[in-house]
């Protein structure tokens, strides 16, 4: 069984996300400790959590998968792949046609192969997924002129503060979401623009790109009280910037604007207290809802490569599932082979001499013997024929 636990945008605000989050950590654990589960991929990013799980023995009526919260999608089967390809496509972002997710998910599926958890049947689904994300982007427009996560912040930070010239900025998190963050704020002529993060020469080393000015970390709230605005994009798993910290600067913050499009949130909500305009990445959605109006024409035309490319990869599912069949036929007859070719040679006379001659004539009987059934079988696994293949396992098998 193909199982996919998730959460997303499109379900649950940020809040509730963050909450949900640790919930499906929480389910995805217990349903590891009942069924060894030992192939998975998980993806988290600031819209989504998701664990892709492949495991025969999951049965979809365990009671572990009632779960009591709604707002975790719990998904079977070929709409898995289907949701992972419309993923990949971007068609499932908040910002649709963003880019990102395709490097996010190629990363998800690296770091869940160095970590030996990433089997075939995984490795088969994401590396298509990958393919389609690639295909849709070349064969449409879906991601002509995209915008990211970070460049959406910008935005709306224009909408309120107006032009961002002669404006000063921090951006907090130099990760690849800070980055879309400083290449959305390059394109401004910004008065000065600040970059902290905890790795020091990583701030470095984008405030260089941007021309712009590296700050420590523990001197946050220094900058924080002369900006003008501040985007944090980091990926602490708690607050780093809430009222007792800027309380401690002594600044006056009834000008300040921060956007927060971290998940979990970098930036908690009691800093609203001393005047700060405080957006998140639930703020984003009516910049994200007019740029999915622009690209609604692409869909359809995503949507049909998403099919023929699922078609094909169920194609080559069933020749997977005949794989390990074919090689355990392959093993049985060598045994034979070996076995009667041992028992001929011990009859021979000039065993040196006529050896080899009887290990090449039995091998090369086998190999075409071999070669008729293999190709019966693949032709059986297209045609969906279960009852062949079940039989042939049968005759095989080990005993």
């Amino acid at each position: 069984m193909i199982l996919n636990l998730r959460v997303d945008h499109k379900i649950a605000n940020i809040d509730a996300m963050e909450n949900i989050a640790k919930e499906m950590d929480q389910l995805f654990l217990e349903l590891q400790e009942k069924y060894s589960i030992v192939e998975y991929v998980e993806i988290s990013t600031c819209n989504r959590k998701e664990y892709y799980i492949h495991n025969d023995n999951i049965e979809a009526s365990d009671s572990l998968l009632s779960h009591e919260n709604k707002s975790i999608i719990i998904d079977y089967g070929d709409s898995i792949i289907k949701h992972l390809f419309r993923m990949t496509s971007g068609l499932e972002s908040m910002i649709v046609g963003e880019d990102q997710i395709l490097g996010q998910v190629s990363d998800a599926k690296q770091k869940a192969f160095k970590e030996r958890h990433c089997g075939k049947i995984l490795d088969s689904i994401f590396t298509k997924a990958i393919h389609v994300g690639r295909v849709v982007r070349n064969k449409t427009n879906i991601n002509k002129g995209s915008i990211s996560i970070g460049s959406a912040a910008v935005d709306l930070a224009e909408k309120h503060l107006g032009n961002l010239e002669n404006k000063s900025v921090l951006v907090i998190g130099a990760g690849k979401m800070g980055k879309l963050v400083a290449k959305a704020l390059a394109e401004k002529n910004l008065n000065a623009i600040f970059v902290a993060n905890r790795t020091y020469y990583v701030a470095v080393e984008l405030a260089n790109d941007l021309n712009g000015h590296a700050v420590l970390f523990n001197e946050l709230g220094k900058y924080v009280q002369t900006a003008d605005l501040v985007i944090s994009a980091t990926g602490a798993p708690h607050y780093i910037l809430n009222k007792e910290r800027l309380e401690k600067t002594d600044g006056d913050f009834k000008d300040l604007l921060m956007i927060d499009i971290a998940n979990p949130r970098d930036i908690c909500e009691d800093v609203c207290e001393l005047g700060v305009k405080l957006f998140n990445i639930d703020d984003l959605r009516e910049i994200a809802d007019e740029n999915t109006k622009l690209r609604k024409k692409e869909f359809a035309e995503a949507e049909n490569i998403i099919d023929e490319e699922f078609s094909l990869l169920k194609e080559s599912f069933k020749l997977i599932g005949v794989e390990d069949i074919i090689a355990n036929l392959r093993v049985s007859m060598e045994k034979i082979r070996e076995r009667e070719t041992e028992k001929a040679i011990a009859k021979l006379s000039d065993v040196d001499a006529n050896a080899k001659i009887i290990d090449n004539l039995t091998n090369s009987i086998v190999n075409k013997i071999f070669f008729d059934i293999s190709k019966k079988i693949k032709q059986a696994a297209h045609e969906n024929d279960e009852e062949l293949i079940r039989a042939i396992e049968f005759m095989f098998e080990e005993k």
